[in-house]
């Protein structure tokens, strides 16, 4: 099960340009199995160590990885706050939009709800809602009514987010070509897995997974540049940057946080539109409450 939350953006471009994006992804959306009810253990920050030490000091990616995912399904749920930004930038003028939102995550079942509000450069605000069980994403952005899909729907898959799928998505990075994910024990009782990159054409990297994932968060904002009259070309991008970084428990091994920031260079009239997205999420700790479906979404 992968999703991740996306936030509805809207981006204004001088001149031309009035745009609206899609904002936040992590990945690859989950299905959920059971019953879209889930009771679980309360606490207001991780606690520390359920998880024993291991026998053999882990030392590659996989090893933490999977130390991470024992970790995190000792608990029926968690909760993390997610913060997001997403803007383009042509001649010197950026607009922007941001998220904020909190995301409930049930261990068994596998089940999601997301609440977040979206606000834009012109100040704008629109609530957004997501739940994600057996399989099916249901969103409510604003007045409009539920819609849902399944979770593999592009759409669905770039406006859930999902923290605890991370660790499913840097296993893939980790059997990238190279080996991609880089760690590092910290001094402040943390492991850091990390991925990134500085700047590079797009397609000296589109086989990476990291790669990808960033084109498809990409996606929905080059759409709209196309409808409104900029040729956007996978072989004209520049990937400005990219660092995606887990940050998990040097003891508990549980994920603390998890932060992605990118951008694209796309030409346009001799210059180039900047497109930069960052988001982060922090775990608040493990969650006790119910998530079940509102009568009215079916």
């Amino acid at each position: 099960m992968r999703t991740r939350l996306r936030c509805a953006l809207v981006l204004v471009l001088p001149l031309v340009l009035s745009l609206d994006a899609c904002g936040v992804e992590a990945g690859k959306p989950v299905g959920a199995a059971g019953s879209p009810e889930v009771v679980a253990t309360s606490s207001a920050t991780p606690e520390p160590s359920a998880t024993p030490e291991p026998s053999a000091t882990p030392e590659s990616p996989e090893d933490f990885l999977d130390l991470a995912e024992k970790a995190m399904a000792e608990e029926s749920g968690w909760t993390f706050s997610v913060k997001g930004e997403e803007g383009l930038t042509l001649q010197g003028q950026k607009n922007a939009a941001t998220y904020r939102a909190t995301v409930r995550r049930a261990m068994k079942p596998e089940v999601l709800r997301s609440e977040g509000v979206t606000t834009s450069s012109k100040g704008t605000r629109k609530n957004e809602e997501i739940y994600v069980a057996d399989g099916t994403a249901y969103l409510k952005e604003g007045d409009a009514p539920w819609k849902h899909a399944p979770v593999t729907d592009p759409e669905m898959r770039n406006k859930v987010e999902d923290p605890v799928a991370v660790v499913e998505e840097f296993r893939t990075y980790a059997k990238d070509t190279g080996g991609d994910v880089k760690v590092t024990r910290t001094g402040d009782g943390t492991v850091e897995l990390r991925v990134a990159s500085g700047k590079r054409k797009l397609s000296a990297v589109a086989d990476r997974a990291w790669a990808k994932k960033a084109k498809r968060e990409f996606d929905p904002t080059a759409e709209q540049l196309r409808k409104a009259g900029v040729a956007v070309e996978d072989a004209q991008l520049t990937l400005s940057g990219l660092d995606e970084v887990l940050v998990l428990d040097a003891k508990t091994y549980r994920i603390r946080s998890h932060r992605l920031d990118f951008g694209f260079l796309i030409p346009y009239g001799g210059a180039d539109i900047t497109f930069e997205q960052h988001v982060g999420e922090e775990n608040q700790g493990t969650y006790a409450g119910r998530i079940e479906l509102p009568a009215d979404v079916r």
